[in-house]
């Protein structure tokens, strides 16, 4: 019988390739594993907690990640420079960019992810719902690239309305618009388009049908280089705004176990067949109304919420990949992923709710968090800490543990009850709100509830307790 041989690296110091709350993250799982973490900063992040925390830092120029984070040549110089071994991206920034990948290897660095075909698969959408269909995943009725608004009129024809005009490249709700009448097709074909273009350099787009009653079911997947293949459970991200996740949950309290079980394997059959390796998270869309669930996208990255799950099934996912990176086998099988309890994670952004959610950068006055048994705080912050205007609002992330859901969202309510900021306007009481309302406890939550229901109570609520103070 021919054996495979597996090309296996020594790590030994490690370019973290990113800022913030993931950078510290990615700076205490090196330490769990004896490697030397170097921080690359910008000029605004001299002063950083990945900069005091690291092994080492190397400037990578100023504040715009246009000129810093995005620069994969500043990076690959950087960790040359500082003797690295290895690059991990972290999430965002050039965390998905395979020509990023390709760099690393040819200057013999390590890149802590998967390949770049893989990156490159799952990364182009239209051809990523393709390879699903083509493994067996369900997808969305949805189309092939849209040449033009006619296009997609003569889809909307065949499906029906509502349907949702989709950047192929896109992420994050940039490059997406609904469609509810076909006079809008062409406005919104060309607001689509154009943001495509502008955010992320391709105009390509496609069309599914809407599903106007939808929740956001995400299966976390594990697998190295010796063809063992793992989830590791579902996450619950339905409360959003804008498709951007504001709560998420581990395990979903609305799907069932056999539900559980056929989205990690359509999970892990999509991960085959690119031959994935690392940390990846395949995405679904469930019909709150039917129960079926379709294929959404897969992010071939560590995503901001894995958290929760290593919350529930006790794995290190950060560490977990690094250790794949360096070709080494997973430390667990499918038979050891026991979900246990409940996770909840609040991402507490530099943002005002009251004003739309406009970024609020400056500085951190007071900065007081909460210890208790429980509970972890992922963040870069304390008192004194710049948020510079520059990166995404994150500050810092809540997530709680316990026996069950009642119990998770009572400590979570806790939690940010007596997390004290001051100095900037952030989410946090915005979040408390969410936590008490019957919808959220009782788990009617879709992705448009934020933004149908919630938000618009919220501030009839803030308005009259205003008016009476």
């Amino acid at each position: 019988m021919s054996t495979v041989a597996i090309a296996t690296h020594d790590i030994r110091r490690l370019l973290v390739a990113n800022r913030g709350e993931i950078a510290v993250r990615i700076i205490r799982a090196c330490r769990a594993l004896g490697i030397e973490a170097i921080a690359a900063v910008s000029e605004p992040d001299r002063e950083s907690a990945a900069a005091r925390m690291a092994d080492g830092v190397v400037h990578i120029g100023p504040g715009p990640a246009a000129e810093s984070y995005l620069r994969a040549d500043k990076l690959i110089a950087a960790a040359l420079e500082s003797g690295c071994d290895a690059v991990h991206p972290g999430y965002g920034f050039l965390s998905e960019r395979a020509h990023f990948v390709r760099a690393c290897r040819a200057a013999n660095l390590v890149f802590v992810g998967p390949s770049p075909e893989a990156i490159e698969a799952m990364g182009e959408k239209i051809t990523a719902v393709q390879l699903a269909e083509k493994a067996g995943v369900p997808r969305v009725p949805g189309s092939a690239e849209l040449e033009n608004a006619e296009a997609a009129r003569e889809f909307a024809g065949k499906v029906g309305l509502p349907i949702l005009i989709k950047a192929s490249a896109g992420g994050g709700g940039r490059g997406m618009r609904v469609v509810r009448d076909l006079a809008q097709v062409e406005a919104s074909f060309e607001a689509a388009t154009s943001e495509a273009k502008s955010a992320f350099g391709d105009a390509a787009v496609y069309a599914e049908k809407y599903i106007e009653r939808a929740r956001h079911i995400e299966i976390q997947i594990m697998a190295d280089a010796h063809g063992n293949f793992v989830h590791l459970g579902e996450r619950e991200c339905s409360t959003q705004r804008r498709y951007q996740k504001l709560i998420e949950e581990a395990p979903s309290p609305s799907i069932t176990e056999d539900v559980r079980h056929r989205m990690g394997s359509y999970a892990l059959e999509l991960a085959r067949s690119v031959s994935y390796q690392g940390a990846g998270t395949v995405e679904f869309v469930m019909d709150e109304d039917t129960g079926a669930f379709y294929f959404l996208e897969m992010n071939t990255r560590i995503q901001v919420e894995h958290p929760i799950t290593e919350m529930v099934t006790g794995v290190d996912l950060v560490a977990e990949q690094i250790r794949v990176a360096c070709g080494l086998p997973l430390s667990f099988s499918q038979s050891d992923i026991e979900l246990k309890g409940h996770a909840i994670e609040c991402r507490i952004n530099a943002e005002n709710p009251l004003k739309g959610f406009v970024p609020s950068p400056g500085v951190i006055s007071v900065w007081e968090q909460p210890e208790f048994e429980g509970l972890r705080i992922d963040t870069h912050c304390s008192a004194g800490s710049k948020i510079p205007p520059f990166y995404d609002s994150l500050i810092a992330k809540v997530i709680v543990h316990d026996l069950d859901r009642s119990l998770a969202i009572e400590k979570m309510l806790r939690a940010l009850s007596q997390l004290k900021i001051e100095g900037l306007a952030t989410t946090a009481d915005f979040h408390q709100a969410v936590l008490s309302h019957d919808d959220f406890r009782s788990a009617r939550v879709t992705t448009r509830w934020v933004e149908d229901a919630f938000i618009s109570q919220w501030n009839a609520a803030r308005k009259k307790k205003d008016a009476t103070q």
